[in-house]
């Protein structure tokens, strides 16, 4: 395969912090004491006409924003193709649809719900409202979700198949997807100061949410972030050795070695039980590199990965690290690769490496 560079070109961020103004990096914090976090929304009718915002649901207008200040970002007017990954899809309008059908004896159902509950709903309106009738895919796979959406893009790309992918990974959180969750242990009992997170030893985490879209690209434009050099994963590992095996076998394959990363980030979630090998990578494998986290910001969910490889490029581009992400005190020299790691709920893993462009 042709192993052309892939360059990030644009983001866009619609997550519980502040991220959907790119001029800002993390410049304003949000810090709520819960176990559930909102995205901060943006005026959603600077994005969306207010004839078709009052008929969207909210996972709806936080992608096809996110999705428009990403072009925006990168000056595109249209991708050669939308790829998304998603782990629950438009949640929302399915409970509204199976909810209305247990009320009314499954008579007099509107359709509206129904339509608006397909996982793929997000990408296909942002392709309704471009008017791109180009490659259009939509991945489901729990917690690689978005990695499934990048390997895709990054094949097309590399294949000569599209030369600009508008890439996303999204999820919302509603009332009652939060509440089965909680009951299964996913969730933290009480509300938790989040930029406090791995204070808590408590088991579980705090819910999270978030659209991130990427224009991905074969050349370098004026706006460019970073380089995506590869992408990886794997499912329900035997122990900690084969997940320390299968970091190092990402890196040999990635071609450099493992003291040409100058920052790692984490996916830590504050459950105690799930960040154990979190910080046996950190201890064993990188014990003089910086090391960052994220989901204190954003919470945890399926495509929460999205959010890491948007701070990654944010770090690249702006060459600085900021202190609320850093989990240890060592600063890098420079900033030439950073590797993402994450897990969900122990089963699914991935690996990413970004680079400077």
């Amino acid at each position: 395969m042709n192993q052309k560079n892939i360059y990030i070109n644009g983001l866009g961020a619609i997550t519980p912090q502040k991220t959907f103004d790119n001029l800002k990096f993390l410049d304003e914090l949000v810090n709520e004491p819960s176990n559930q976090l909102k995205c901060q929304d943006p005026n959603y009718k600077d994005y969306i006409s207010g004839d078709l915002v009052r008929r969207m649901s909210r996972i709806i207008k936080m992608g096809i924003a996110s999705s428009k200040i990403c072009l925006t970002d990168a000056a595109c007017l249209m991708p050669d193709a939308i790829i998304t990954g998603t782990g629950l899809g438009c949640i929302e309008d399915t409970e509204k649809f199976l909810s209305a059908m247990i009320q009314n004896n499954e008579e007099f159902l509107t359709p509206t719900s129904f339509i608006q509950s397909t996982h793929n709903t997000v990408s296909a309106q942002i392709a309704l409202l471009l008017k791109c009738h180009n490659y259009n895919f939509t991945f489901v796979n729990r917690g690689i979700s978005f990695e499934g959406a990048l390997t895709d893009a990054m094949i097309r790309i590399r294949m000569d198949q599209s030369s600009t992918v508008l890439l996303g990974g999204i999820d919302e959180m509603t009332k009652n997807s939060f509440g089965i969750m909680e009951r299964l242990g996913h969730w933290k009992r009480k509300p938790t100061p989040q930029l406090s997170l791995l204070d808590d030893k408590t088991r579980g985490s705090i819910a999270g949410q978030g659209s991130v879209f990427f224009l991905l690209a074969d050349r370098q434009g004026e706006n460019t972030y970073a380089k995506v050099i590869s992408v990886e994963t794997f499912f329900n590992p035997s122990g900690d050795d084969e997940i320390l095996s299968r970091v190092q076998e990402f890196i040999d394959r990635s071609g450099i070695a493992s003291g040409d990363i100058d920052l790692v980030i984490l996916g830590l979630n504050g459950d105690p039980s799930g960040d154990r090998i979190y910080h046996r990578i950190s201890g064993s494998m990188f014990p003089e590199t910086a090391i960052a986290y994220y989901k204190h910001l954003c919470g945890d969910y399926m495509t929460a990965s999205a959010f890491s490889m948007w701070l990654a490029a944010r770090i690249m581009k702006s060459r600085e690290i900021p202190p609320v992400v850093l989990l240890n005190e060592q600063k890098p020299g420079k900033l030439k690769n950073i590797l993402l790691y994450n897990h969900y709920q122990k089963l699914d893993h991935s690996l990413m490496l970004i680079s400077q462009a």
